[in-house]
C-alpha cells in the first residue's frame, strides 16, 4: 500500500475511532491509540522522503554565505512546493502545511526544537537522547511529544547551534556550552562522555526580561525584600545569590542589576553570555574555549583580572565556579564595591564555605584563615533562592555576612523563609519571607550613600 493510501487510511480509523468514543461513550483508545500511530508512521516516512530529496536538491547552496536566511528559507519553501507537488502524496492541507514546517525547521533550524522554543510556557529543554525530550513547565519536568529521527538528527542541530558562535563539538572536545541566537543557555555532550547518545540541555531566554515587581507578583520575593535589595545595590554592597541548579539565580542577578544607576560602567563576566542589562554603559565579555590545537583558550578568571583595568563601577561575574574567586575577592577588597555574582550553594553558610573551596582552586597556597578573612571581609550579603517541592522559586534567606569571630565567620538573617506556614490543598507552599526583625549593619552605608530607607521596612509591618 503506497504511503498516502496509508495516510488516508490511518486518518480514517483514527477519525472513526475517535466518532465512537463521542457516540457510544465507551472508547476504544487503544484502537484509536494504534490508529494515530500508524498515522504518524506513514507521515515521519514522507517527512524522511522529503527530507532527503531537499537536500539532494539544495546542495551546497544550504552553507552558502552569501545568502541571506529570508532568501534561504524561500529557496528551501520553493523547492519543498516542487518536492511535493511531484511525489503526488495525497495530503490534507494541514499535513502538508506541518510537512513544509517540520523538513524547513530540519533543514535550516533546530528541527523538533522550533516548537519548543517558540511555546513561552517552556522553560528549560532537555534532550536526553534522540528519541527522549523532556521540557520544564511552571517548574514541573514532563515527557514531550516531539522527538529526533535518529542521532545522526540531533548531531546536525548540535553542531549548527555551536558553529554559528564559532565553537566546536567533537570527539576531542565531546562537551560544549553555547547560546542561541536570542540568548538562550545551551550544554551539549557527545560520545563517548554521553553513553546513551548526545544530549542537549536549553535554559530558554526569557523574551520580556523579568522585573521587580514580577518577582514580587510571583512570590519568589516579597515587597520589603525588594525595597532592602534595592538599597543594597544602590548603597554597593557586594552581594552573592546563591542557590541550586535551576533555581532561577541568573534571573534574579538579572532583576538585582537593574537596581544599578544608569550612570554607573558596568562589566559583565559570563562563560556564555545570558545576562541582558538594560543600562546604557555596559561591557560584556564571555570566555573562550580553546581552539582545536589547544591554544587560544580564554579563562573567566582572566576576564576578572582584565575588567580591573576597565575602570569598572560594577563588576558582574555570571557565575564563580573556580580560581577566579580569588580574584573576585580581592577586586571586592581593594575598592570595586557593588560587584555581584552568582554561586552554587544549599545555603548561605555553604555559601562562604564553598567561596573558599572556589579560592583554593586557584592555586595559590593561602592559609585557609586567610582565605576565610578575605572572604568575610568583601562579601557583604548573601541571598539564597531555592526551588521548593511545589516548583516554585522563592527567596528564603536574606543574610547579612558580619566578619570573623574567632575561625568562624558571623552570619546574620534579615529575612527567612517561613516553612511552618505548610502546603493548600494544591499542594502550594503558603508561606513567605518575612523579617527577623534585626538591625542589618549594613544600614549605616545607606546613610553614608545618601540612600534613604526606612527600617520599618523590616519589621512585620512594613510597607513602602
Amino acid at each position: 500500500m503506497a504511503l498516502s493510501d496509508r495516510l488516508a487510511t490511518a486518518r480514517e480509523m483514527s477519525a472513526a475511532r475517535l466518532e465512537a468514543v463521542e457516540v457510544e461513550d465507551a472508547p476504544d483508545l487503544d484502537g484509536s491509540i494504534a490508529a494515530m500511530s500508524a498515522a504518524n508512521e506513514a507521515f515521519a516516512e514522507i517527512k524522511t522522503r522529503t527530507s532527503v530529496a531537499l537536500f539532494e536538491r539544495l546542495g551546497t547552496r544550504v552553507n552558502d554565505s552569501s545568502l541571506t536566511d529570508e532568501q534561504l528559507h524561500e529557496i528551501v519553501r520553493d523547492e519543498l512546493t516542487e518536492i511535493i507537488e511531484e511525489d503526488q502524496q495525497l495530503l490534507s492541507p494541514d499535513e502538508r502545511r506541518r510537512l513544509v514546517r517540520d523538513v524547513e525547521n530540519d533543514a535550516l533550524g533546530l528541527g523538533p526544537l522550533e516548537r519548543l522554543l517558540a511555546d513561552d510556557s517552556v522553560t528549560e529543554i532537555m534532550v536526553n537522547r534522540y528519541d527522549q525530550v523532556y521540557v520544564e513547565r511552571g517548574g514541573k519536568l514532563t515527557l514531550a511529544a516531539m522527538r529526533f529521527t535518529s542521532e545522526d538528527h540531533l548531531r546536525r542541530v548540535i553542531d549548527r547551534i555551536v558553529s554559528r558562535i564559532g565553537r566546536r563539538v567533537d570527539e576531542s572536545s565531546p562537551l560544549v556550552d553555547a547560546r542561541l541566537a536570542d540568548g538562550s543557555r545551551v550544554n551539549a555532550v557527545i560520545p563517548p562522555l554521553a553513553v546513551d547518545g548526545s544530549s542537549l540541555t536549553i535554559r530558554k531566554f526569557s523574551k520580556t526580561p523579568l522585573q521587580v515587581s514580577d518577582l514580587v507578583a510571583y512570590g519568589s520575593m516579597t515587597e520589603q525584600m525588594a525595597r532592602l535589595l534595592e538599597a543594597c545595590v544602590l548603597a554597593k554592597l557586594n552581594i552573592l545569590v546563591s542557590g541550586g541548579t535551576g533555581t532561577g539565580k541568573t534571573t534574579l542577578l538579572n532583576v538585582l542589576s537593574a537596581f544599578i544607576p544608569p550612570g554607573d560602567r558596568i562589566v559583565t563576566i559570563e562563560d556564555a553570555v545570558e545576562l541582558n542589562l538594560q543600562q546604557p554603559h555596559v561591557v560584556r565579555l564571555e570566555s573562550r574555549p580553546p581552539n582545536i590545537e589547544g591554544a587560544g583558550e580564554v579563562k573567566i578568571r582572566d576576564l576578572v583580572r582584565n575588567s580591573l583595568r576597565m575602570r569598572p563601577d560594577r563588576i558582574v561575574v555570571g557565575e564563580v565556579r573556580g580560581g577566579e574567586a580569588l580574584d573576585m575577592l580581592q577586586a571586592m577588597n581593594t575598592g570595586h564595591d557593588g560587584s555581584l555574582s552568582t554561586l552554587h550553594a544549599n545555603s548561605p553558610r555553604d555559601a562562604m564555605a564553598r567561596l573558599e573551596t572556589l579560592v583554593l582552586m586557584a592555586g595559590m597556597d593561602l592559609p585557609l584563615r586567610a582565605i576565610r578573612e578575605q572572604g568575610a571581609s568583601a562579601v557583604d550579603l548573601i541571598v539564597q533562592i531555592a526551588r521548593l517541592r511545589d516548583g516554585s522559586r522563592r527567596i528564603t534567606h536574606v543574610t547579612e555576612v558580619l566578619g570573623m569571630e574567632g575561625d568562624t565567620v558571623v552570619l546574620q538573617d534579615v529575612f527567612t523563609f517561613n516553612f511552618a506556614a505548610g502546603v493548600d490543598e494544591h499542594g502550594k507552599f503558603l508561606g513567605h519571607a518575612k523579617p527577623t526583625g534585626v538591625r542589618p549593619r549594613f544600614s549605616e552605608r545607606f546613610a553614608d550613600e545618601g540612600i534613604h530607607f526606612d527600617l520599618a521596612n523590616l519589621s512585620d509591618h512594613g510597607g513602602w
